[in-house]
């Protein structure tokens, strides 16, 4: 019986990741629970367990008295006579332990023992379904679609589901059950059913994660991704460094012909990705971050958050982009409010003229476009 109680307990370690020093806990409590239903106290009753073997141990700590007729609680108390067949050396007074059989225990108590042991282990599962998951919090990981609930879908991990609400959907996005996907790990909650999930495809956090799975130089800390702007389904920008002069961060996440980009573009069910250098210049960064269009001047202010943005008439509509998401995700990404203007609006505006900017920023730090200045701000 030890035995296949043994190799119970390493399957269930084994299955379900809970320790055997916790079933073992838990089998000496539901044998304390069945004494508490069957005697209706168990304040003097130890149990213990042998963990090599095993073999289990109940005992009752009583007092001895001289005889039957003195025994006020068959619980507490106990009589010489039958102390001694427990310990020769019994006397009235003193304290003597009994062995408790626990096939005394009726169908009840014996019962209560079992779902107390059930109750233990699934509380266990439970908590080591929660731990595994809350350390994969703000991170990425492969689901299969499983089913959809109203407009919500349910997705499985492997040990537990994933709620992927509506508004964490990316509109252009159709999953069929079976389907495998990347998600992000937006919350993990504990609740009394288990690990509550809640997952994204829409977070900037998710085009981040897989990137530093994707591309090495991320992962290790060679290329560091700056900034991140996304517009789910639709387009993402993304500013990427780094403090090794013979890498090209831009390069490293595109790969060989596009290959590392492109296997992230194709998980997010074809959204483009923008990839730009960081700058630390505020003018360099925000002519990156408005690409593929070409730039005449950026005039920015660092106090204020705000630049203004001269580009050749032509460029205009690919500066802005449509709908004005180009412009909308440089401004996210940078963190400032941007103004763009074509060169003919830009002279008909003084307030755009290079002159009256070069004022306020003395120290030269925007020489670069001086000579777009001289010759397309003169009045």
């Amino acid at each position: 019986m030890n035995k296949e109680l043994m190799t119970a307990l390493d399957m269930l370690e084994k299955e379900k990741e809970i320790s055997k020093e916790t079933l073992f806990e838990a089998i000496e409590n539901s044998l304390m629970t069945a004494c508490k239903n069957h005697f209706g106290k168990a304040d003097n009753i130890t149990v213990t367990i042998d963990r090599e073997t095993c073999d289990y141990k109940v005992i009752a700590e009583k007092e001895v008295v001289a005889g039957e007729e003195e025994v006020e609680d068959a619980c507490l108390q106990i009589a010489l006579a039958d102390a001694l067949k427990y310990s020769k050396k019994a006397k009235v007074g003193e304290m003597v332990q009994v062995k408790i059989e626990s096939k005394e225990f009726g169908r009840i108590a014996a019962q209560n023992a079992k779902n107390v042991i059930l109750q233990k282990i699934r509380e266990e599962e439970r908590s080591v379904i929660y731990n595994q998951y809350f350390e994969k919090e703000k991170d990425i990981m492969t689901g299969i679609v499983q089913r959809y609930i109203g407009k919500n879908i349910s997705i499985d991990l492997g040990k537990a589901e994933a709620l992927l609400n509506e508004n964490e959907q990316v509109k252009t996005e159709h999953f069929k059950p079976t389907d495998r996907i990347k998600v992000y790990i937006l919350e993990v909650k504990n609740t009394t059913k288990g690990a509550r999930i809640l997952v994204s495809r829409t977070h900037p956090e998710l085009v981040k994660r897989l990137f530093e799975a994707e591309v090495a130089e991320i992962a290790d800390g060679t290329v560091e991704i700056k900034a991140i702007a996304r517009e789910a389904g639709s387009r993402t920008k993304m500013a990427v460094w780094s403090d090794n002069p013979n890498v090209d961060p831009v390069g490293a996440c595109v790969g060989m012909n596009g290959s590392r980009v492109n296997t992230i573009v194709d998980e997010l069910r074809g959204e483009k990705i923008d990839i730009i250098n960081w700058d630390e210049n505020p003018g360099n960064l925000i002519q990156n971050a408005l690409s593929p269009a070409k730039i005449v001047a950026v005039f920015a202010d660092p106090d204020e958050k705000t630049a203004k943005v001269v580009v050749p008439d032509y460029q205009l509509s690919l500066a802005i982009g449509k709908e004005g998401q180009n412009a909308r995700l440089a401004a996210r990404l940078t963190g400032y409010k941007i103004d763009i203007k074509s060169e003919t609006q830009a002279k008909d505006a003084p307030g755009f003229r290079y002159e009256d900017y070069m004022d306020e920023y003395e120290d030269g730090e925007y020489e670069e476009y001086e000579e777009y200045s001289e010759e397309g701000y003169e009045e």
